[in-house]
């Protein structure tokens, strides 16, 4: 199964590349794209192609906030349909659970759970790919893309706490703080950003519910609107739950919003288990996290839901072929680019 995503995620690409002095056509062609596709907002790709056709543009570029500069360069208009719904939510709280009731139509591969903790709301977000493969511009343009649209919602009243990232920050922060204005926690367990939970609850001036009941009717009335994968949106429900110690399937079932019988009889339709979804996660999570100096072997155990690090160790050296603590070694001396031996 291939991840999907609409050529409208790429919205701003072009834009982005001149500014930065990037030819793109060369990338598009090595790549399999062409400008039109990535102009046609509707065209489908998959998610894996668009991810690296950001990371190598970054990477050609010298431009290490080439995501970032795409997110801050978005309107609310960019968001396409779902958009005309957006505007007219009445609170941050209706804006967001809009978002996630209808984040396949924006980004098939966004993996994006909210939760309120206390005084303060996490909004975690993940770009889930169908290979482990870098995706920092990805998760940028995400995180980028949703703060925007709390801002756009809430303008003066948009006090955000901090934005977290699971990667290492680059030395030259002036991007990061130009969009974001807020502290910047880099290193984090997650991306995504936390905000008070006064927030969520504050008006949006702009609402209009008899614009938000049409608009919501013409988004439930296009084509192929219903239409997502259930091992999909399972796999980036772990993905999220995973770090969290939450990634039961129960959990996961409540999360679906189906009960647990049927979430494992859909799954046996698809041909797949529970399980085998669990360790693919754990498989693409561990590689980060390894690479991550700042997580000790105990705590990326603990991570990926291992209670017991003797338990992780024999894991990791089944599906790798090293010990983690060797694996790390030689990730090191070569340069981050050991991913594994089968």
């Amino acid at each position: 199964m291939t991840t999907l995503v609409r050529a409208a995620v790429l919205t701003k690409y072009f834009g982005v590349a001149r500014q930065v002095g990037l030819n793109p056509q060369p990338l598009l062609r090595r790549l399999g794209l062409t400008q039109a596709m990535l102009e046609n907002p509707d065209q489908l790709l998959a998610a894996d192609t668009a991810v690296t056709l950001l990371e190598e543009s970054a990477r050609e570029s010298g431009c290490s906030t080439f995501g970032l500069r795409m997110a801050e360069a978005r309107q609310m208009a960019d968001f396409g349909p779902v958009s005309l719904l957006l505007n007219h939510q009445r609170t941050l709280r209706e804006a967001l659970q809009t978002t996630v009731q209808y984040r396949h139509l924006l980004n098939e591969a966004l993996a994006l759970f909210i939760e309120e903790v206390g005084k303060t709301v996490i909004v975690r977000e993940e770009v889930v790919t169908d290979r482990p493969i870098p995706a920092r511009q990805a998760t940028d343009l995400a995180l980028g893309a949703l703060f925007r649209l709390c801002s756009g919602l809430l303008g003066q009243n948009w006090h955000p706490l901090s934005v977290n990232f699971t990667y290492e920050a680059v030395p030259d922060q002036q991007d990061y703080r130009r969009l974001f204005g807020c502290k910047l926690e880099f290193g984090s367990e997650f991306n995504g950003f936390i905000f008070s939970a006064i927030d969520l609850d504050k008006p949006n001036p702009l609402a209009d519910p008899v614009m938000a009941r049409h608009a919501e009717r013409f988004i439930d009335s296009l084509p192929g609107v219903s239409e997502h994968s259930l091992v999909l949106d399972v796999r980036k429900a772990i993905y999220i739950l995973l770090p969290m110690g939450r990634a039961t399937i129960e959990q996961v079932a409540q999360a679906q919003g189906i009960n647990l019988r049927t979430l494992q009889r859909r799954l046996e339709e698809e041909g797949v288990t529970f399980s085998e979804l669990i360790n693919e996660v754990r498989r693409d999570l561990v590689l980060r996290y390894m690479g991550n100096p700042r997580y000790s072997l105990g705590r990326i155990a603990e991570l990926l839901g291992y209670s017991v690090p003797s338990s992780f160790t024999r894991w990791f050296t089944t599906q790798f072929g090293l010990a983690p603590a060797a694996w790390r070694q030689e990730w090191r001396k070569r340069g981050s680019s050991v991913e594994g031996r089968e």
